[in-house]
């Protein structure tokens, strides 16, 4: 089956990414199906639109919005899926909810938003730089800009996310505000529970 303007994709592993495993014993992070920290962001893409170009294809795993795999509860408290839901495993995603995007090993932005390593302050009471950092993944339409660039961005516009093991912010490609000189000393702030 084929969307006219949605992605259909699976989850990669399960919807909730709420296990850790500590040798042969399995730990559960979470029980509450409404926290969007526990959900998981990484699908599948098992259909691209027909009526959309794009660069995704069948196949590539996506890094999407939290709300895609999500349950919740109604006003009566009766269990339901996100409105994404479609059948089973697949569900409807439109081009605005995919962020990252991992083609022949490679992870790439979409158009609109740029991916950025937090660095670690020099200050002691502050653990990271605000509103600084490096950037991992950019998006395309930067012409300034490029992978392992410093650069600022604006408040309220980083959304955390952890990819591979490593804890990135997304930041909207507008909220890119200034580059910075490299001094090369700068070290990227990634805490151990990522």
């Amino acid at each position: 089956m084929q969307s006219l303007f949605n992605f259909i994709i699976k989850p990669k592993k399960e919807r909730y990414d709420n296990k850790k495993y500590i040798g042969d014993s399995e730990l559960l992070l979470n029980t509450e199906i409404s926290d969007h920290q526990y959900i998981s962001r990484i699908g599948t893409v098992t259909s691209v639109p027909k009526f959309e170009d794009t660069k995704i294809q069948k196949g590539d795993d996506v890094i999407i919005h939290h709300n895609v795999f999500r349950r919740w509860y109604d006003m009566r408290g009766n269990e339901k899926n996100s409105r994404s839901y479609y059948m089973e495993d697949k569900y409807f995603v439109s081009s605005d909810q995919i962020f990252l995007y991992k083609q022949n090993n490679i992870w790439k932005a979409v158009n609109g938003y740029c991916f950025v390593k937090p660095i670690k302050s020099n200050i002691v009471s502050e653990k990271e730089v605000p509103l600084r950092g490096i950037i991992k993944y950019v998006d395309d339409k930067l012409n300034d800009i490029h992978k392992e660039d410093l650069v600022g961005f604006t408040t309220s516009s980083e959304y955390e996310f952890i990819i591979e093991g490593e804890r990135l912010y997304r930041v909207p490609t507008n909220s890119i505000c200034i580059k910075y000189e490299r001094q090369g000393n700068e070290k990227e702030y990634n805490p151990s529970w990522a």
